[in-house]
């Protein structure tokens, strides 16, 4: 394992509590997200001083603001962002980064699988294929309004599997 033991297992712990209250409730209540995230850069201040500290404040701002852009565009909840920013700090940067790129990927896979159970699946590769398109442009207009199945699913999930994956992967 790549993340201390006094990390691994309160992040776990998040991410399990996260992941079941979004499944049951779609959706991630602020009382686990905020003090798992004071925790965490407390815990890394004191355990690893300034320096543990910093590294847990760039993973919680590297984590979560790489999910800002979704909540913004109304593809994810505000849970979802305070969540990930939550276990960027216990897993701190750079292993906060490999478990945001994680959770992206079965996000990804969670949400291709959804759209195929729904009958849904090209409609969102071509609204995916448009919105990279318009990003890429580098238009400076303002955004067009996001394209989207409607189908949501408890991102959560795709947390706990990125997080899973990032506590055995190096960086």
């Amino acid at each position: 394992m790549n993340v201390p033991l006094w990390a691994a297992i309160p992040v776990l712990l998040l991410v399990a509590l996260a992941a079941r209250a979004d499944v049951l409730t779609r959706k991630i209540p602020n009382l686990i997200t905020f003090p798992a995230l004071l925790l965490a850069l407390a815990t890394h201040l004191v355990l690893g001083g300034r320096d543990g500290f910093l590294a847990s404040l760039a993973g919680m701002t590297v984590a979560g603001a790489a999910l800002l852009p979704g909540w913004l565009m109304r593809w994810m909840g505000a849970g979802d962002v305070k969540l990930m920013a939550a276990v960027g700090a216990w897993l701190a940067f750079p292993q906060a980064l490999i478990a945001l790129l994680a959770s992206l990927v079965a996000g990804g896979a969670i949400a291709a699988v959804v759209a195929l159970r729904r009958g849904v699946f090209w409609a969102a590769v071509r609204n995916a294929a448009f919105t990279g398109a318009w990003t890429l442009s580098g238009s400076a207009g303002p955004a067009p309004a996001p394209l989207t199945t409607g189908i949501r699913f408890p991102f959560a999930l795709a947390v706990l599997a990125g997080c899973t994956t990032a506590l055995w992967l190096k960086p």
